[in-house]
């Protein structure tokens, strides 16, 4: 998994043989700036951008089998163990409105440099039958992290934050909700230097800006009825300029974008998750103490707690669910959840690249 944060590579080894996946062992492999810089000028129109696309999806596909075969030496598992690689790709544009979404990394490269059957490209079969492509992971939260009587609600916080809700007794919805990361990454990165604020300490340092938060809130995403997905197509920092006056303290900025990351997130749960008693967050979100510990005060009448309370890794569970996803293609399972993305119908995600 590579996701909208742009950091780098989570790779991790599933075995999927019993009721609920048991985690063997991970590889996190980083983005270079120059790869990163390359990423990012891609989710723009600009010169060559096809020949670009494909250049670095070849780069990334390099990168992906760099990363499996040091994960495989750590397990000592051999190629002929593995059935298939489950390989989301990296978004570089997300448009359900025009009926696509695109994702590089050249799987077919990969099957050859690694020797392992891929399935990628699972977005767009959902988007085909009419479906936002996304979010995808609610279906694998819904397999894997589901309580029979108490109502669960699980906030993946990455470069963009998006929830499952996960009622008892009733079936599991989700959306995205809006900016997780990505804008305070990139803001972070402008004025620091630094790829990220660790622990939220910077936006501790700042105060809200109130006009700049409801500017923020005002864009129309946040009013729209799931289903709903977004990315860097819109929350990027063209959009973040255009509401700053250019006269405000970075880290008040800094502490405002935090606050709309949290504010999105409660307001989502508290107007679509009902009574939700559970709130547990992963994904890079869920480390930042300053996010947490906002999203709880937001949020007084249910527990936040990181997923890893329950037994799994929340650094490499969005990871985990395309391990899951790839394995429902495989057994020409659906992988959507209609109810979360929008589609006419369940669909059998994916694209399978076999070795043999």
């Amino acid at each position: 998994m590579s996701g909208t944060s742009l950091d780098g590579i989570d790779a991790v080894l599933v075995d999927l043989s019993q009721p609920k996946p048991i985690q063997l062992d991970t590889h996190y492999l980083s983005f270079d700036g120059a790869l990163k810089s390359d990423l990012l000028a891609l989710h723009l129109p600009g010169h060559n951008e096809l020949h670009r696309a494909q250049i670095i999806g070849n780069q990334l596909a390099r990168l992906y089998a760099a990363a499996v075969a040091p994960l495989l030496a750590q397990a000592r598992l051999s190629i002929k163990e593995v059935r298939a690689i489950g390989c989301h790709g990296q978004t570089i544009r997300h448009c359900p409105e025009h009926g696509y979404s695109l994702q590089i990394g050249n799987a077919a490269l990969l099957t050859e440099l690694t020797g392992i059957t891929v399935v990628s490209d699972f977005r767009n079969r959902d988007i085909a039958a009419g479906g936002q492509g996304a979010p995808l992971v609610p279906a694998f939260h819904d397999h894997m992290l589901r309580h029979p009587d108490i109502h669960r609600v699980i906030v993946n916080i990455g470069g963009i934050s998006n929830l499952t809700n996960l009622p008892p007794h009733a079936a599991p919805s989700g959306f995205d909700c809006g900016p997780g990361n990505l804008l305070m990454d990139a803001w972070c990165m402008k004025h620091t230097g630094k790829p990220y604020d660790s622990n939220g300490a910077w936006a501790a340092s700042g105060k809200v800006l109130p006009a700049l938060l409801e500017k923020m809130l005002n864009e129309p995403f946040f009013s729209l009825p799931p289903p709903r997905s977004t990315g860097r197509d819109l929350f990027g920092m063209a959009w973040l300029q255009g509401k700053l006056e250019g006269d405000e303290r970075t880290e008040d900025v800094q502490a405002t974008l935090l606050e709309l990351t949290c504010m999105t997130i409660a307001q989502s749960i508290r107007q679509y998750c009902g009574d939700a008693k559970e709130i547990y967050l992963c994904g890079g979100g869920a480390h930042n103490q300053t996010l947490f510990s906002r999203l709880a005060a937001l949020l007084p009448d249910s527990s936040v707690q990181t997923v890893n309370v329950l037994g799994v890794d929340g650094d490499y569970l969005e990871a985990i669910a395309f391990a899951w996803l790839a394995q429902q293609t495989l057994h020409g399972k659906p992988g959507n959840l209609p109810l979360v993305t929008g589609a006419k119908h369940s669909c059998i995600l994916g694209a399978i690249y076999r070795n043999s």
